[in-house]
């Protein structure tokens, strides 16, 4: 049959990327706890498309994921970005993988037991300069306005936020990734916090997070900071974003802060 696809194009121009974007499949991720959870994720994939062809294999995006869908890690990505390369004949390929990840939370008082899921995203870039992977982990959070606070004769506005942390990680010893877990990235967040987010509550643990927001509050700038403190101090750690959004419960618009840092060559 004829290879359209490989036909020359006259045009003469390049395409960053092409590829497929919002496919949903079922992978396997690492769990901290578990070893080992599997979940739905939505990936986009693409690679670069030298000019002189008229279009890239499609199918071929769809082969290589499913091959490698056991388990989808900083480790396995660079083989999944490689493979991309070599079987589509590309100078650079991109992937993006972002899935729900669930924790089992337990109430602060009564330990009642309920899951909890956790937005996370695998960024993974291979090309000439290199292979690149972030791994972004976006978590819902309680924070309670230090104004408010100070200002109020009782009581104070509170309202959910969330926090999400990206971050390169260092190389060990054999020149390998260093491990980050999602579970690691998600107390960060919640630490940096007035109070964290629960699937369920009952009374006495809605009294507990109630009282423990209003002892612990902070602007969206304290958190930012509180994360960039702590992963300041964490060796494993080369590059991170850290963004913290608030759903403002008195205003009709949100608040946001944002912090970026690079570790200096050592």
């Amino acid at each position: 049959m004829q290879d359209v696809q490989n036909q020359r194009d006259e045009r003469q121009v390049p395409i960053d990327q092409v590829g497929v974007c919002g496919l949903r499949y079922p992978i396997v991720v690492l769990d901290q706890a578990k070893e080992k959870q599997q979940t739905i994720a939505e990936l986009s994939m693409s690679v670069s498309l030298p000019q002189e062809f008229k279009g890239t294999h499609m199918s071929r995006f769809i082969e290589i994921l499913n091959s490698h869908r056991n388990e989808v890690t900083m480790w396995t990505l660079p083989t999944i970005l490689h493979d991309l390369k070599k079987k589509l004949h590309a100078e650079s390929a991109h992937i993006e993988i972002t899935f729900p990840y669930f924790l089992e939370r337990k109430a602060p008082v009564t330990e009642a037991a309920a899951l909890m899921d956790y937005e996370c995203t695998f960024k993974g870039t291979s090309n000439g300069k290199g292979d690149d992977f972030i791994l972004s982990v976006k978590v819902p959070v309680t924070s309670l306005c230090p104004c408010s606070k100070t200002i109020s004769d009782y009581g104070a506005h509170n309202q959910r936020g969330h926090v999400t942390i990206e971050v390169r990680v260092t190389d060990n010893e054999q020149g390998e990734p260093n491990m980050i877990w999602i579970e690691e990235l998600i107390e960060v967040a919640e630490a940096s916090a007035s109070a964290p987010v629960y699937s369920l509550l009952k009374r006495a643990d809605e009294r507990h997070v109630t009282m423990q927001a209003y002892d612990n509050p902070v602007f969206v700038e304290d958190m930012v900071r509180n994360v960039a403190v702590r992963l300041q101090d964490e060796a494993r750690v080369a590059w991170f974003q850290v963004n913290a959004i608030n759903q403002e419960s008195i205003h009709n618009h949100g608040a946001f802060a944002r912090i970026e840092w690079t570790r200096p060559e050592q």
